[in-house]
């Protein structure tokens, strides 16, 4: 699980993290990342989500 603030997702009004999640498949037992853009109040709240 990661949490970064970029740079480039930086503007003049609000401040945005891009959080990204390693995902376990059921059914192949293989792993994927899924990445979110949000605000960083709601990141760890969205990490802890299954």
């Amino acid at each position: 699980m990661a949490k970064k603030t970029v740079a480039s997702l930086q503007t003049s009004s609000k401040r945005l993290s891009k959080a990204i999640k390693m995902v376990k498949n059921d059914k192949s037992g293989s792993y994927s990342f899924v990445e979110a853009i949000m605000v960083p109040e709601k990141v760890n709240d969205w990490l802890s989500k299954k």
